[in-house]
């Protein structure tokens, strides 16, 4: 491992002091101003405590550098905004710089942290103790920097070994999760080794502390309390997109972020499953069926699903069939989960209803945290293929997933629970009804 650096003291954040900077960045940053007094009145209602978000900022930090550790790398590159915001707990434009590299942080082994923000944003930080320094980041796509990319991703890559050598030393291993080849070619160039970034955040990520677990209760209760509200307005007549837009309205209202997926369908598309929200009126009578895959307040997700029967008709023996089958998946699938237990035994386990006879969901769980993350629990057909060796702990979060759809025809049903394993088994972190 490349010799330590001791790190600076924080030397660039610009804007500091100013009264614009004061302003935007300290009372009125929106994450110090939090999910509205009405959304908190919701939790409080629920018995929960809001998190302590210094506590999960310095937790995730020390998870972090626990993993550098664990790997012998001297830092973290990151690029992913998910992994940017579980480093720095700083957001901006969150969506778009998911596909423009405008964004990016580092973390060295000792614990120095710079964040490269979009250009005219580095105020943005001021809310953040724990950054120690805030740069101009250096778009390197072809919409920010056009034929010129080259020139400047090889200015991107000489800061970015300035930085390293500054913090990790010479011969530096440094972990990046998703950069552009060129970059990254540019950046090796300069002596540095390229690891596996996406890795140790991912396990990082993997084990989530108390409080990161009471803000995942307080966005589960923005979700679900969105979810009533659309259960409560839904009607035959509206079109898919109508009923979608609600629970957009409803996360946002109580200081979500975004939903990840447009999955919502009702009557005959919801078989086949993974078809996104159209402009089909739903008719009296019709399955409708969604999974949030929500980004809810303090930026958890929470990834649940349910289907419910639309209008004054009965649910039909049809549905209930297809309904009891997806819900004796959930159930039975949930008792699975303990402490200890491996992905090899929740694959070869699990039950679902005959493939031959009826489609099902992708995989069988998978971990939640501040979106879908690691791992993933396929079906036993994949297990040469996809099968990871990885037990359940504690403080891990997975959601149990079921569709079942007849292959003949007919409607499905989309059911899934959001749970952390405990020492004793597993808790539920949203809590609505499952019933048609």
């Amino acid at each position: 491992m490349a010799g330590r650096i001791a790190p600076k003291p924080p030397s660039h954040r610009t804007g500091d002091g100013t009264p614009e900077f004061l302003l935007a960045a300290g009372p009125n940053h929106h994450l110090n101003l939090g999910p509205s007094q009405a959304a908190r009145a919701e939790y409080a209602a629920a018995g929960l405590s809001t998190p302590d978000l210094a506590a999960i900022r310095t937790y995730r930090q020390a998870r972090i550098r626990e993993q550098l550790d664990h790997f012998g790398y001297d830092g973290v590159l990151v690029m992913d905004p998910m992994n940017i915001r579980y480093m720095t707990d700083t957001t901006n434009m969150q969506l778009w710089v998911m596909h423009n590299a405008a964004r990016y942080a580092f973390m060295s082994a000792s614990g120095y942290v710079i964040l490269w923000d979009y250009e005219n944003c580095e105020f943005l930080a001021g809310h953040h103790d724990e950054v120690d320094e805030v740069r101009a980041a250096t778009g390197t796509t072809y919409f920010l920097a056009g034929d010129r990319f080259a020139e400047i991703s090889q200015r991107w890559a000489d800061e970015m070994a300035e930085v390293i050598s500054e913090h990790c030393g010479p011969n530096a291993r440094i972990a990046v999760d998703q950069v552009n080849y060129l970059e990254g070619t540019m950046l090796a160039a300069h002596g540095v080794t390229i690891e596996r970034g996406q890795q140790l955040m991912e396990q990082a990520r993997l084990i989530k502390s108390a409080d990161e677990l009471d803000a995942m209760r307080c966005a589960g209760v923005g979700c679900v309390s969105a979810m009533a509200d659309m259960a409560s307005s839904v009607e035959p007549g509206m079109t898919e997109h109508e009923v979608w837009a609600m629970l957009h309205a409803g996360n946002i209202s109580r200081g979500g972020e975004w939903i990840e997926t447009q999955i919502l369908a009702s009557g005959p598309r919801t078989n086949p499953w993974f078809q996104e929200a159209s402009s089909r009126v739903i008719e009296n009578g019709d399955m409708l069926a969604y999974d949030t895959d929500l980004v809810g307040a303090y930026g958890m997700c929470i990834d649940i699903s349910r289907s419910w029967v639309v209008g004054d008709k009965a649910p039909t023996a049809a549905q209930r069939d297809i309904h009891s089958k997806a819900l004796h998946q959930i159930e039975h699938n949930m008792a699975l989960l303990q402490p200890g237990v491996t992905v090899e035994e929740l694959t070869h386990k699990s039950w679902t209803p005959p493939v031959e006879e009826y489609r099902h969901y992708s995989c069988l769980f998978h971990g939640v945290g501040q979106c879908d993350e690691y791992p993933e629990v396929y079906f036993p057909a994949a297990w040469d293929d996809w099968g990871i060796d990885c037990t359940l702990e504690p403080g891990m979060v997975l959601s149990v997933e079921a569709f079942v759809g007849a292959r003949l025809g007919g409607e499905g049903v989309k059911l899934e629970e959001q749970v952390v394993i405990t020492e004793n088994g597993c808790e539920l972190l949203a809590h609505y009804p499952l019933d048609l």
